[in-house]
């Protein structure tokens, strides 16, 4: 299959380069800066708030969580620790135990 893709590969670029070779304008790979809007959305305040807005949102949106089903404390303690051990989010030690605080208040189940 790689050969059969490399071979097409080839062959394109050999059919496109007189095509290349006389463009009336070169084409000519540029570097652009792009500036992509800040995120107005935080996760609402209380205690906590502020380790889960450092932490979370970097990879997660705030619709995202608040659209996760209710889960207990271990439930919500596993899913913390399993993005930092699976998937290492570079989530502060000191900061675990307050964003899974928060994850149940905000969405947990009663015992």
């Amino acid at each position: 299959m790689r050969r059969l893709l490399f071979s097409a590969t080839i062959l394109f670029g050999t059919a496109l380069l007189p095509f290349m070779l006389h463009a009336d304008t070169p084409f000519v790979l540029r570097s652009v800066s792009v500036d992509l809007p800040d995120s107005d959305r935080t996760f609402p305040g209380g205690a906590s708030a502020d380790a889960i807005n450092n932490n979370c949102l970097a990879c997660h949106s705030v619709g995202m969580v608040l659209n996760q089903p209710a889960l207990s404390k271990a439930a919500w303690a596993a899913e913390v620790n399993k993005m930092i051990a699976v998937y290492k989010a570079p989530v502060d030690p000191g900061d675990v135990e307050a964003i899974v605080d928060y994850l149940t208040r905000l969405k947990g189940t009663s015992p």
